[in-house]
């Protein structure tokens, strides 16, 4: 297979490469090739080199928005982190769990985890948090309160539904039941 060497202007590669990145669905590299060339011009990069950092670069922005899009879809109410989370002011807590937690290795495991504690511990904080975590890490989640859950089971009984309801919770990886203690 032979390629045809096109002689353009860079006005006309410039366009080129914006049409074919809006084709491959490539969003990053359209926004930012000028940014990149330009530097790579400057640090006197290798063809490869330039082409590997556009492509990372894509890559790492591609993973951000499945990671955005994953918190999105769990539907927290509001947006918590471990580093926001207070350890000062949780002394029965011990930081070394909470960061062994962070790694997800229990959901990847199948493994439950229940906080229980207090009224005004943090929990649901820590919940989101974790919850969040395993969505940055690539695991579907979905939050529900207690309350909801039951409402929504019963009510997909009601409509001869309750398979497709309890199918819908079994695909994602981890499923974040807040306020569990609140239920009578």
């Amino acid at each position: 297979m032979t390629t045809k060497r096109r002689g353009m202007t860079e006005e006309a590669a410039d366009a080129a490469i914006d049409q074919a990145c809006r084709m491959l669905r490539m969003p990053t590299i359209r926004n930012s090739f000028t940014d990149y060339a330009d530097r790579a011009g400057r640090e006197q990069m290798s063809y490869r080199g330039f082409l590997a950092e556009l492509l990372l670069a894509e890559c790492d922005d591609r993973a951000r928005r499945r990671s955005e899009r994953r918190i999105k879809a769990a539907k927290f109410p509001r947006e918590k982190s471990l580093r926001a989370f207070d350890l000062d002011a949780n002394p029965n807590i011990d930081p070394a769990v909470i960061h062994t937690l962070a790694k997800c290795e229990w959901v990847q495991k199948g493994q439950p985890l229940c906080l229980i504690g207090d009224s005004g511990t943090d929990k649901s904080h820590l919940l989101i948090a974790l919850g969040t975590e395993a969505a940055m890490a690539g695991y579907r989640v979905k939050y529900t309160l207690a309350t909801q859950l039951a409402n929504e089971l019963v009510e997909a009984a009601d409509e001869m539904t309750l398979a497709k309801t309890i199918a819908r919770y079994g695909r994602v990886d981890l499923l974040c039941i807040d306020e569990l203690g609140y239920m009578p």
